[in-house]
Formats: structure tokens, C-alpha cells, sequence
């Protein structure tokens, strides 16, 4: 950490200077809480589903072959998710969010994330827009309709949508394509973002890793924050490597310094 401090420094300089930021958000945020990646299906801790590949089972195909399977898969996702809780990193984004909208508008800050699990939600941030859908959301696959995770019976698998569909989970699978209104929210945000950070993402998985070059175009300054090394870290304003939930947290702490206001009390 100590290593990074200028580069914290530096961007810490360049919030308190923004009128709009954009946040990409990838699964290496929502893995510091304990929630492996598709990236890494030998980190799974369940024996049942550890001889799966999850990114043949995110598929339309595998529902249609095997619904059954898939649904139980998705069962045993989103118990995981409710059971590991929103991490530093998390809660550092909600805050940032609340600091930005507060001093400048609503309009100052968007979350753009790749993660279904709904942590950030969790962890205090409202402005959030999920490119990959949400587990918490689920619709039956006739007529379209949407329920909240809540509305839906798992007595048995697959789960009878009651119109003579089944119910699948309202995320992007592999192979289609990403809601529209995601989309135009993305774009909207890019469009008047000065500053764009991405945090916890591979930058391999399109559209979302394209994001960051649309920004830079645009005229935005840009950041990573990522354990590993990825395709953009040698294109970046600035790269400050690490995990989020201790960057993050120090990033927003050096910016409310250096802006001389004191931490916004969680609401």
C-alpha cells in the first residue's frame, strides 16, 4: 500500500476535481468477500459443484438441456451470496458515492457493474447500474414476467413460472446480450464522466472491458484498481495495484482530506 501513496495521492486529487465519475466494478470486488469467481471454479468450496465448469452452465443451451441443473446451480449461488457479507472495498463505493452526489449532483457518480450479487446495494451504493443483470430478479421465460428473488418457491427444481414457463434468473448469460437500458444508463454516464475507474476486473470480458476506452476517448482521465496486472494497466492515467477493499478504502479517505470535509455518516 505504501508503495502506491503518490498514485493515491494523485487520484485522490483528481476526485475532488471530477464532476462525474463512473465506476466498473468486476467479480474480483465481490471475491474479497468470499464469493469465488467463474475464473476460478476450483475456489467453489462445494463439493457438489466443484466439477463444474460455471461457464458452460451460465448458458442458455445448458437451461434448455438441463434446467433442472442449472436452476439448483443458481440456488446454490445466490445462498452463497446472502451468506458472505459486503467487504471494505464495498462500503468505500457507497461513501464515495454519497461524497460526490452531495458536494456536486445526483448525476456525479454511477456505479456500472459486472457482479449479479448485489453487494454493492448492500454496501450503500443506490446509483447502480447492473450490466449483468441480477440473481435477485427472477422471470419466467413464456411470458417475460419478473419477481424478486423473494416471490419465488425452490420446492422444487426446475421452478414452474405458473404460465407454462419456467423461472430463470433475470443475469446476462453467455452468448446474450446485455439489457438495453444498462446499456443507454452506461452510456449516459460515460457522456459526461471525467474521471473512470475500474475496479476488480479482469478487463477481458466485453462489452464492459471496452468501457474504459470509450471513457479515455471521451476525454476521461482513467484508473485501475486490480490485484493482477490486466490488458489496460500499461493504457491508464494511473494503476494502483492491490486489492479494493484496502485501496478503495484509502483512496476515499486522502480524498475527503485533501477536499477538507470530514466522513459522511452512512444513512
Amino acid at each position: 500500500m505504501a508503495d502506491c501513496a503518490g498514485e493515491i495521492d494523485r487520484v485522490a486529487r483528481w476526485l475532488c476535481e471530477a464532476k462525474s465519475v463512473v465506476v466498473l466494478t468486476g467479480a474480483g470486488v465481490s471475491a474479497e468477500s468470499g464469493l469465488a469467481t467463474f475464473r476460478d471454479p476450483s475456489e467453489h468450496g462445494d463439493a457438489l459443484w466443484s466439477k463444474y465448469d460455471p461457464m458452460e452452465l451460465a448458458t442458455i443451451g445448458a437451461f434448455e438441456r438441463d434446467p433442472e441443473l442449472v436452476t439448483r446451480w443458481y440456488h446454490w449461488r445466490f445462498t452463497k451470496c446472502a451468506e458472505v457479507e459486503p467487504n471494505p472495498g464495498h462500503h468505500a463505493l457507497g461513501e464515495l458515492e454519497r461524497w460526490l452526489t452531495q458536494r456536486r449532483s445526483p448525476e456525479a457518480f454511477t456505479l456500472v457493474t459486472q457482479n449479479i450479487d448485489g453487494l454493492h446495494q448492500r454496501g450503500g451504493s443506490r446509483r447502480v447500474v447492473e450490466l449483468h443483470g441480477t440473481i435477485h430478479t427472477w422471470r419466467c421465460t413464456k411470458t417475460g414476467r419478473e419477481r424478486p428473488l423473494a416471490d419465488v418457491s425452490f420446492d422444487r427444481f426446475p421452478v414452474a413460472s405458473g404460465h407454462g414457463g419456467m423461472m430463470r434468473p433475470c443475469v446476462v448469460w453467455f452468448g446474450e446480450a446485455l439489457p438495453e437500458e444498462a446499456l443507454a444508463l452506461t452510456d449516459a454516464a460515460l457522456e459526461r464522466c471525467d474521471l473512470f475507474l475500474s475496479v476488480g476486473t479482469s478487463s477481458t470480458v466485453q462489452p464492459a472491458a471496452s468501457l474504459v476506452e470509450v471513457a479515455r476517448q471521451r476525454g476521461a482521465k482513467t484508473v485501475e484498481i486490480n490485484r493482477d496486472a490486466t490488458p489496460i494497466t500499461d493504457h491508464v492515467d494511473a494503476a494502483l495495484p492491490g486489492v479494493s477493499g484496502e485501496i478503495l478504502p484509502a483512496l476515499v479517505r486522502r480524498t475527503k482530506e485533501l477536499a477538507g470535509t470530514p466522513p459522511i455518516a452512512d444513512t
